[in-house]
This record gives C-alpha cells, sequence and structure tokens, in this order.
C-alpha cells in the first residue's frame, strides 16, 4: 500500500502535527507480564456508541466481557478537545488495554502512550503502529463491499448508483472502491454518483445528498453513513449497507450489506494483553474475510433474483479459498455519471 498516500488523506482529519506520526517507528516490546482474567479495557469514542463503526468494536468487546476476559468501560460523544484529558483518565486507573476508535483521537492517543508504555493502546488508524506499545486497526471489508457491489450492478435498472460517505479516507475510499468494481464485474454499463459529507455522524445532510443523487436518476445507493437508508426508503429505491446490517430496520428496501466483524481484532489484542506478549503491531488484517473480520449479510431471494445469490457465493468462495483477491484502492474515488 501507498503509505505516502495513506498519510496524506489522514493529515487533514488530524488536529495539528499529525504528519509527524507518519514516521513513528516500532520500537521493543512493551515490557508487560502476563495478566490474570478480567483485563480491564477502556473504549473512547468521539461519536455515539451506535454510529456504526463504533457500534462494531462495541459489540467485540460487550462479547469479550460477557465471556469474563475483560471488565469493559466506554466513553462516547468524546470532544476531540476533551480527548486527552479523558485517554489519560483511563490510563491513570491502570487500565490495561485503552481503545480509540480514530481521527481526532488519534495525536492524544500516540503522545499518552508514550507516557504509559506499559499499557497497551490499540488505535483506528491508517498510520503506522508506534513502538513499543500502540497498535493500530482499520477496516479491511473490501471483500464484503465487492460482493455487495456485484449485487447492487445486477439490480440496478437506471445503471447509475449513488454513493455516500463521510470522509474521502482511506477507510471509506477503498470500500467504495471495491463496491464499485464489484458493481462494474457484472455490469460494465453501470455509473456513479460519489458524494462526501465531511462528518461522520449527519443523518440529515446524507439523506440530502442522497435526494439529491436519486433526483439524478440513481435507482440503488450505497448508504456508507447514517440517513442514506432513509432516502431510499421514502424515494422507493434500493439501498446497500455498510459496516452494519440495517435491513431489519429497512425491510424491502436494504437489499445486501457488508458486515464488519472486530471480534477477530478484539479477540487477538485482549488475549496479548493476557499472556503479556502485547507489541505494537498493524491489526488491519484481521478485517479480513478469510480471518472472520467481515461477511456479506444473508441475502434475502425475495429481494434479490436466486441467480445473483448464486453469483456472489460463487465469487465469495473464490475469495475464501484465495482464488480472488479484492484489490486495495485507497485513492479517493470519483463520480462517473
Amino acid at each position: 500500500m501507498d503509505e505516502a498516500r495513506r498519510g496524506t488523506s489522514r493529515r487533514t482529519l488530524l488536529a495539528g502535527g499529525g504528519a509527524a506520526l507518519v514516521g513513528a517507528a516500532l520500537g521493543s516490546p512493551a515490557r508487560a507480564a502476563a495478566k490474570a482474567r478480567p483485563v480491564a479495557v477502556a473504549l473512547v469514542a468521539s461519536v455515539p456508541i451506535e454510529q456504526q463503526w463504533i457500534s462494531r468494536i462495541h459489540l467485540a468487546l460487550k462479547a469479550a466481557e460477557q465471556r469474563g476476559d475483560i471488565t469493559y468501560a466506554y466513553s462516547e460523544n468524546v470532544a476531540n478537545t476533551d480527548a486527552e484529558r479523558v485517554i489519560r483518565e483511563y490510563a491513570e486507573g491502570k487500565r490495561d488495554l485503552i481503545i480509540g476508535e480514530a481521527f481526532g483521537l488519534e495525536r492524544p492517543a500516540r503522545k499518552i502512550a508514550g507516557d504509559y508504555k506499559t499499557t497497551a493502546f490499540l488505535m483506528g488508524s491508517s498510520f503506522p503502529a508506534q513502538g513499543p506499545n500502540l497498535s493500530v486497526f482499520d477496516n479491511y471489508i473490501q471483500d464484503a463491499s465487492y460482493l455487495t457491489g456485484m449485487v447492487a450492478g445486477r439490480e440496478t435498472k437506471s445503471n447509475v448508483i449513488g454513493m455516500v460517505g463521510g470522509y474521502a479516507i482511506p477507510e471509506v475510499n477503498r470500500l467504495m472502491h471495491a463496491f464499485m468494481a464489484g458493481a462494474k464485474s457484472v455490469n460494465p454499463d453501470v455509473r456513479f454518483l460519489v458524494s462526501f459529507i465531511n462528518s461522520w455522524y449527519d443523518p440529515p445532510k446524507a439523506k440530502e445528498t442522497a435526494f439529491a443523487m436519486i433526483e439524478r436518476k440513481a435507482d440503488v445507493l450505497y448508504a456508507e453513513r447514517f440517513g442514506v437508508s432513509d432516502a431510499a426508503k421514502e424515494r422507493g429505491v434500493k439501498a446497500v449497507g455498510n459496516v452494519i446490517d440495517t435491513a431489519g430496520q429497512y425491510p424491502g428496501t436494504v437489499i445486501a450489506s457488508a458486515l464488519w466483524h472486530m471480534e477477530p481484532t478484539i479477540d487477538r489484542a485482549v488475549g496479548k494483553v493476557i499472556d503479556g506478549s502485547w507489541t505494537a503491531e498493524d491489526y488491519g488484517p484481521w478485517s479480513n474475510m478469510a480471518r472472520g473480520g467481515c461477511s456479506l449479510a444473508p441475502l434475502d431471494p425475495k429481494l434479490v433474483p436466486q441467480a445473483v445469490i448464486d453469483a456472489v457465493k460463487a465469487k465469495e468462495a473464490e475469495i475464501r479459498a484465495g482464488t480472488f483477491t479484492v484489490a486495495v484502492n485507497d485513492s479517493e474515488p470519483k463520480s462517473t455519471a
């Protein structure tokens, strides 16, 4: 992956000085002793816990808590200006593992990690890990996104698909590109309307953006943000979900969803804290389909023709077998319609 491009995409989102983090080199492993279960874990999020990205982390942590592997606390809606205080309080409180979602939390997390080298930190980031104790994760769910694109490419009648994203950063870009590639693989004539609302949680803005795309003949919408499926439901077009499955909330509207499963990442991280082997590393690959980090939500034959379901399942089998690889493209996707 082009690290320079990844870093450039993120610098505009990290408060002052984020660029300096790209050069953080991996150091020696943190000197951590094995710990008895349950270990103390905290999650810090700048958005509501029900937001797509955060909800998947929260779900995996709750599962670990229910198993008795961790005790768990979280802080949501943490302002970027307050992030350092919140993260430092968890570190001072002897949390064994502190998880930060991404973006404005990243700079303070990296700073604090340097002050608490025997505490494990796990940060949502497309920057490198930072030795000795800050690991990174990412949502490499392009495998499932490609499959949802195949569904959308077969289902569109107008050959126009609308795509609404939060920010044009690697975590979003790669999923959009995978979706577009999947759609094009089954429908070379399909075109795309692409727009970013420059917010992680603004359903009204996402909804209005989707309405504008429907006016331009989009009959399938890629719902990277909350609000898009609402627009699809109101206007009688179809939607494709991202990260979580919202088909139950939008019956007959959401026809496919690429699901992110954080359990492989969280379980591995917690295990390393418990056995004392925590080091700074990249957990991104643990979101791949082969490791159980993503999947395609079940397709409903009442909404998706069986022939399309069969084609998608065949491609999924190729992905799982390693005979087909979905390309990773972190560049900003552009409209083609």
